[in-house]
């Protein structure tokens, strides 16, 4: 029987970083179970209260269930959407996506927090180094009234979001990266929320 309250569900889209994402859950208390985007059926996804979107290659639509998971559990369930997570959810809610043109692979660069009342934030400073690994961002242009803009690099990129009624977020850079500064405490004040 799964402890539905200590485990973590984790939506594997096919990316190298995902048992990192695994690691970092275990470190603050939590159990994960690691699931591919395309290798479960929807409904079984509703025995979890907290969904881990990972990072991936490519572009949402072609991830799998990923789409369906936050279209069908978004009104009931806390989603934490990382990298490709995050594009994601900008893309259920009506954004859209911008390619960079230069990747950012394996780069630290510091992103400002832009709303103190975030909670992913607690406890962090207001500029935080964070690893980066993507090609694409969500677009500011056209950018939802139902999302709100948590942080953004020193391009005004938009490197986390959140939902602003659902318990729905989300961030471009990686959180388990070596590179970011205070990925344990965002993960847990993701968890302990």
């Amino acid at each position: 029987m799964i402890d539905n309250k200590k485990t973590v569900l984790v939506i594997d889209n096919y990316d190298s970083f995902t048992y990192n994402l695994v690691h970092l859950i275990n470190e603050v208390g939590y159990e994960a179970e690691v699931w591919r985007n395309d290798k479960f059926e929807l409904a079984d996804v509703a025995q979890y209260d907290k969904i881990l979107l990972s990072p991936g290659p490519g572009i949402p639509e072609e991830a799998g269930l990923l789409l369906d998971v936050i279209k069908t559990y978004a009104p009931t369930k806390s989603i934490f959407g990382v990298c490709l997570g995050q594009q994601a959810i900008a893309e259920v809610f009506g954004g859209t996506l911008l390619n960079l043109g230069r990747p950012m692979h394996g780069i630290a660069t510091p992103v400002t927090v832009v709303d103190g009342d975030e909670f992913l934030f607690w406890e962090c400073p207001q500029t935080i180094n964070v690893g980066r690994y993507h090609s694409w961002v969500v677009s500011k242009d056209n950018f939802p009234s139902c999302l709100k803009i948590t942080a953004r690099d020193h391009k005004n990129e938009i490197m986390a979001l959140r939902h602003e009624t659902l318990d729905v977020r989300g961030v471009q850079f990686h959180p388990e990266s070596v590179l970011t500064e205070f990925g344990k405490q965002m993960m847990e004040n993701w968890l302990s929320s």
